[in-house]
């Protein structure tokens, strides 16, 4: 889209006004206890990115009691049982309540400020993956004040962790509370995703997508690949723990080595999901500080897609030591060494643009620059741990626990700082201290080196990993006391960024718009803060506008773009296409509501409850649950508007309502299924991993859940997707009554294929007690049975629709969404049933 360079506002000074006015009405926050049921990034962004460190504070505190405890040999400060717990909730928590949920949280604050947008496209989203993270966080961090805490790492490596005698409670914890915290990070990611595709302003077509958008896009894909095969991984080993299914049992035919591959599958690419983002805090101020546009651009997004590729080929890189073959540890150590490549165009690019810019002193380019020469540090002593044979020499010993916190904290703590340091006018319209920043820089810098340096030297002394003590006389005794001064020079660091986050600003004095001189549109906002976010959603022609477009700030303020105005009192935004960003639509956004908080309260006792063995709850949550959302969805989605379309401004009519592949609601519904997918592809990745390391998988001719019932079930299902699929395209030929008529047979053809899937099985007396083989065909079977039934309510809610009037021929968005859900309930049928009743007969 080409815009001319100066667009003159076509209000007057009181029409600017009135505008403001409604504008703020409609987007203004509800006031006392009401505040919290507000859904808008502004609010919600902020209550997460400040729970998120709240966990790291946490941790932190954590930390210090293992340096504490670890400071002379011999040390009886804690006992054993408590250090375990203490070192397992710290990595725990900075994993998965910190590292992760903060850049989800800081993106859901800035993104769409950064994209020129008013909002995110699911709001509600949001704050429903908010409030799940916060319960989930409570219920495992709380865990240590009820001496219940999970001791056994952060990887919960069976068979040990399987043993419900030897770990107690605090396993279930960890398994069924991180279960949860995973739902929050993927709705995240939907949102985030979805937000980057669609929520652009016109103009900014794919490649002027800021770099903070194109690595958030990248990190948010990452997720929907490497967070499921986690969940698919909890979902075996809490069947193992509460129900005795041998997943990871070898005398019953399982094996431990299952959990290690799901774990690490998951595990590894999230160091990159944790390091990318901060990267794209780098890319943001880089630029801004060297007063210039990114040097290479397209070299750095093309590194980022490239680390997050690779990432996914590196999970046995953590396997070195279990036996492995060799043709596969040459593998996974090549695919470790080529990651360093991408990782270094993009270090090297931040280098270039500082070189051929003239970079401007402060807090945030400070930390920044602290940053780069850590990361530096803990990226070569990861080239080390990747080849093999010095792994088997390091593994499991404080030269890896160095390696981590520096690739961790120097790659992702620092960068956070410096974007806090960066950012915060934004939030607060106020700098915080330079003086206090510059403090904490050195104390950090020089406290985190003093703690973590020593450790590579200890770790090649032979000290190992997660030991709570350990006799003097081995040369260590200094190393330790050392990395415990520094652990506390470091969080003294911390702690003054904290308190200078945290002290009144009332006598500071208010900064100037944009203080940074930046280029990007985040800085379009005005000095207080506005909930709209911009006054109006722009025409981009350039990836730097502030910079680049001539009276930029000046047409966005009189309202000479888009959305100037909210006449009928809604939260809007524009919605452009994928590539082109071309408008496309007018979306309105749904308000503050409770349903949120209530959906994801029920939906933390569908995890929370089996923890203390108690699944009536537990069932009645789920009921409740579902419940929550289907108002949810009834209320806040799919509305039909009172009128077609809407003048959106500069003579641009946009229609009020998109059903299909342009709509925002059919690409969530698609994301969504792909991390559903790639779940469902885990439990069938442990089939075949079994198959290849047990002769007695499957245990031989007639084992399996026979041939009748799953053909049965099968063309059942296929036959619901095809009225289903049917009742779509036929909508507008055959009215409303066609379509339920087809969703009828569907839902009745539905229930009987759901219902056949498990009598095979059943009436095979196929034990999951009993070995592996029957307990991986059961869990594959549930699985996709689980899925029919919830097919069969998408089914319902559709014909429920339709008779209020809230589906028609013209607006079905609904059964679009239904129908693509179906097309992968449809794959995942045809793949349970090659794997479960015809992979037997030939196996």
């Amino acid at each position: 889209m080409n815009a001319p360079e100066r667009i003159p506002s076509p209000f007057t000074e009181e029409e600017q006004r009135l505008q403001e006015e409604r504008l703020r009405e409609t987007w203004r926050a509800p006031a006392g206890w009401r505040y919290w049921s507000e859904v808008n990034n502004t609010e919600v962004g902020v209550w997460y990115t400040a729970t998120a460190f709240f966990f790291f504070l946490f941790a932190g505190i954590l930390a210090l009691l293992v340096r504490i405890q670890l400071a002379v040999p011999d040390n009886e400060f804690v006992s054993a049982t408590t250090y375990n717990q203490l070192y397992t909730l710290h990595g725990t928590v900075m994993m998965f309540l910190f590292a992760v949920p903060v850049f989800e949280a800081f993106s859901i604050l800035i993104l769409p400020a950064i994209l020129g947008a008013r909002d995110l496209p699911f709001p509600r989203l949001s704050a429903y993956g908010y409030w799940c993270f916060l319960i989930g966080g409570v219920f495992v961090a709380g865990s240590i004040f009820f001496d219940a805490a999970p001791q056994a790492g952060w990887f919960m490596y069976p068979p040990l962790t399987t043993d419900t005698e030897q770990t107690g409670i605090g396993a279930d914890i960890w398994l069924l509370g991180l279960s949860f915290i995973e739902v929050a990070s993927i709705a995240a990611a939907v949102e985030l995703i979805v937000g980057v595709l669609k929520c652009r302003p016109p103009g900014m077509r794919i490649n002027l997508i800021p770099l903070y958008g194109w690595y958030i896009l990248v990190v948010a894909g990452m997720i929907l690949f490497a967070f499921p095969p986690l969940l698919a991984g909890d979902l075996l080993f809490e069947l193992e723990r509460l129900a005795d299914w041998p997943f990871f049992d070898p005398r019953r035919g399982g094996d431990p080595l299952l959990w290690q591959h799901l774990f690490w599958i998951f595990g590894h690419p999230e160091v990159y999901i944790i390091f990318l983002p901060s990267i794209a805090l780098m890319a943001m101020i880089v630029p801004t500080f060297a007063q210039r546009p990114i040097f290479g651009y397209s070299w750095i997004v093309l590194a980022a897609m490239g680390t997050g590729f690779l990432s996914f080929g590196l999970w046995v890189h953590h396997m070195f030591a279990v036996g492995l073959p060799s043709i596969s540890q040459a593998f996974f150590s090549a695919a470790s060494e080529a990651v360093v490549i991408p990782t270094g165009v993009q270090i090297f690019v931040f280098i270039a643009t500082l070189l051929l810019g003239r970079v401007v002193p402060s807090v945030p380019m400070l930390f920044a620059s602290g940053a780069l020469a850590i990361f530096v540090i803990g990226g070569l002593t990861g080239v080390m741990v990747a080849l093999a044979p010095f792994d088997w020499q390091a593994h499991d010993t404080y030269f890896v626990v160095a390696h981590l916190h520096y690739v961790l904290i120097g790659g992702m703590l620092f960068p956070v700082v410096a974007g806090i340091y960066y950012y915060f006018p934004l939030v607060g319209s106020r700098k915080l201290s330079e003086k206090l920043g510059q403090w904490a820089f050195w104390l950090m810098f020089v406290g985190f080196n003093i703690a973590f340096l020593p450790m590579h030297l200890t770790g090649l002394r032979g000290m190992p990993r997660r030991v709570f003590t350990y006799p003097a006389g081995l040369g260590l005794n200094w190393l330790n006391l050392v990395s415990t001064v520094g652990a506390f020079v470091f969080a003294a660091g911390v702690l003054l960024v904290v308190s200078d986050v945290l002290r009144p600003k009332r006598r500071a004095p208010s900064v100037e718009r944009n203080p940074w001189n930046a280029g990007t549109l985040e800085w379009a906002a005005t000095i207080l803060p506005e909930s709209w976010g911009i006054r109006s959603v722009p025409v981009i022609t350039s990836r730097y506008p502030l910079w680049e477009q001539p009276s930029f700030l000046e047409q966005m303020d009189t309202g000479a773009f888009y959305l100037p105005d909210a006449e009928e009192q809604r939260r809007e935004t524009i919605i452009t296409s994928t590539l082109d960003a071309e408008p496309i639509q007018c979306l309105r956004l749904a308000g503050p509501t409770w349903v949120t908080l209530w959906a994801a309260l029920f939906t933390g006792g569908v995890f929370v409850f089996p923890t203390f063995h108690l699944y009536g709850p537990a069932l009645g949550c789920a009921v409740l649950a579902l419940v929550a959302i289907l108002w949810w969805l009834w209320n806040g989605s799919a509305e039909i508007p009172e009128k077609p379309e809407k003048d959106v401004g500069l003579g641009l009519v946009l229609p009020l309502y998109l059903s299909g592949p342009r709509s925002c609601g059919w690409w969530a519904m698609f994301i969504t299924m792909v991390g559903d997918a790639t779940a469902f592809a885990s439990l069938v990745f442990g089939y075949f991993f079994f198959w290849t390391v047990r002769s007695d998988f499957p245990p031989g001719s007639g084992a399996g859940p026979g041939l009748l019932w799953p053909t049965l079930a099968t063309l059942t299902l296929l036959l619901a997707w095809a009225l289903t699929w049917q009742a779509r395209r036929r909508h507008g030929a055959k009215g409303p009554s066609g379509l339920r008529r087809a969703l009828w047979l569907a839902a009745a053809a539905t229930a009987l294929g759901g219902a056949g899937l498990l009598l095979g099985p059943w009436l095979h007396g196929l034990d999951p007690t009993a070995h592996a083989y029957p307990a991986t065909v059961w869990v594959i079977l549930i699985w996709t049975a689980l899925h029919a039934g919830l097919g069969l309510v998408m089914q319902l809610y559709g014909i429920a629709r339709s008779w209020a009037g809230r589906l028609t021929p013209e607006h079905d968005i609904d059964m679009w969404n239904v129908s693509l859900y179906w097309h992968f309930l449809g794959a995942t049928v045809l793949v349970a049933y090659a794997v479960t009743a015809l992979f037997p007969l030939v196996a």
